[in-house]
């Protein structure tokens, strides 16, 4: 695959002549009911589940598969079409370009973007993490509308970077952390602002994982660094590490297994923070946290490269306005908080949050979709059947796929997880990715947008990038 250097896209694609970067909004309007036209990087995995629940198929990627096998492609919804899938495993796109076979075939989306941007209205980016950030800059300088999986970046200068981005170029966005289009994650913004579940100081968060095994979705290698293989023909190497240091090629880095290394993945932080803590960030409006402070470790043989096997951080949040501080702690690799007895729970689920209230605690699970008052079943009973004021409008179908459609057509408003809200999300979970990595506290002036006390870290800020990927810098000009 040709590389297709930074000036070359820029040249090809006409941006610097057409002014794109310096005049915001210069994209066509579409009307309701004009085809949204959409290409896809990453076409298998969590990138086949986005886009088929574009065009309107339901179900996970097995049932998905399985339907195909018994009846054949699914007929896209009108108003949305395919016309180009980016992927640079030929293996893991498999039965997305059966699928969908009229769509255009590519493995590098510079390359994509630099030959179909007139035909492309907008892009859903679903890679490792440490690619969101390029594929999603590269499509929004062309002004086009973007969802991209959680976590929305690698870095905290990638997030502030792309919050700007939808600011200047005016497009719709979206990260892909599904509970936020919820009835649930309404509900308990909605309890807090009508004073059901009073002041809110303590949170418990927590996920059950990682697992690590050849069929989870983290994995370690015999040694590290990784030993040199022979790389498959079906996947372009170079390509998938994009703006990653070069290394050798190792089966254990694919297909999932990203994840369990810091340096392309987030730790189990980037990979359900974005779900778990979305209710009480949304709901409190928590901001940055002033630190984080690892309590509980249980460390890999890497610890700068790997996640914790197990891990308990403490975050502190300061006041904001009227609201209290709050602390706030995650747990992960089994760990759980301790059943406080006026919970009411017989024991803590595998995962959840707990936002303790002075009048009332809430839990949801690891996605906000079914929140509850911790209370007796005839309380709970009677509080659903008395009702609240329902003062936040909801998403049809609870469908943040839905969401991104209706806002790029018209026909509803911009997204509750566009990058402006997306971005701090995400930005508190990858602060306390980066204690666990080093296994130190961090203090953080959120302003400034630099670790204080441990000024070494400041270089997981912003990290370097390979030559050709090089995304964003004009904005921070």
């Amino acid at each position: 695959m040709e590389s297709v250097s930074r000036r070359n896209f820029i040249q090809k694609t006409g941006i610097a002549s057409a002014g794109l970067f310096l005049l915001p909004n210069l994209m066509r309007g579409m009307s309701p009911n004009s085809t949204v036209n959409i290409a896809v990087i990453g076409a298998g995995g969590r990138g086949m589940n986005n886009w088929t629940q574009m065009l309107g198929i339901r179900g996970d990627n097995r049932r998905i598969k399985d339907g195909l096998e018994k009846k054949g492609p699914r007929k896209a919804h009108p108003y949305v079409k395919i016309v180009a899938f980016c992927d640079v495993d030929d293996k893991a796109a498999a039965t997305a370009y059966n699928m969908v076979p009229d769509a255009k075939r590519y493995k590098d989306f510079r390359k994509m973007l630099d030959e179909m941007h007139k035909d492309i209205d907008a892009v859903i980016v679903s890679t490792p993490d440490h690619t969101h950030f390029a594929a999603t800059m590269a499509a929004m300088e062309l002004g086009k509308h973007v969802y991209v999986e959680k976590p929305l970046a690698h870095n905290i200068w990638q997030l502030r970077t792309l919050k700007k981005a939808e600011a200047h170029y005016g497009v719709i966005t979206q990260m892909g952390n599904q509970g936020h289009a919820s009835d649930g994650i309404r509900n308990v913004k909605e309890w807090y602002e009508q004073e059901l579940i009073g002041d809110v100081k303590e949170i418990h968060a927590w996920f059950n994982g990682p697992k690590f095994g050849p069929k989870a979705w983290f994995n370690k290698p015999t040694h590290y660094p990784p030993l040199p293989e022979s790389v498959r023909n079906d996947l372009d190497w170079n390509l998938w590490l994009g703006p990653a240091a070069d290394r050798p090629y190792n089966a254990s880095y694919l297909p999932r297994w990203w994840r369990s290394y810091y340096d392309l993945g987030t730790g189990m932080l980037g990979d359900w923070g974005c779900h778990t803590l979305d209710a009480p960030f949304w709901t409190l409006d928590l901001g940055m946290p002033t630190s984080i402070e690892p309590i509980h470790s249980v460390l890999s043989q890497s610890p700068t490269q790997f996640g914790p096997d197990q891990s308990i951080l403490c975050y502190q949040f300061p006041k904001r306005g009227n609201k209290s501080e709050v602390t706030m702690t995650w747990y992960e690799g089994g760990k759980k908080p301790e059943n406080n007895p006026e919970w009411g729970l017989k024991k803590i689920p595998g995962n959840g949050m707990i936002m303790q209230g002075s009048k009332q605690a809430v839990i949801t699970d690891g996605k906000p979709y079914k929140p509850k008052m911790l209370m007796s079943a005839n309380d709970w009973a009677e509080f659903n059947k008395k009702g609240w004021d329902k003062t936040i409008k909801r998403i049809p179908e609870e469908s943040p796929h839905g969401e991104f459609i209706d806002a790029i057509r018209g026909k509803g408003p911009k997204p509750g997880s566009s990058f402006s809200y997306g971005a701090d999300l995400t930005e508190v979970a990858l602060l306390g990715a980066l204690a666990q990595r080093f296994n130190t506290k961090i203090e953080y002036d959120a302003e400034s947008m630099k670790i204080t006390n441990q000024p070494a870290l400041n270089a997981y800020i912003k990290e370097e990038v390979r030559e050709g990927w090089n995304f964003g810098e004009n904005l921070w000009k």
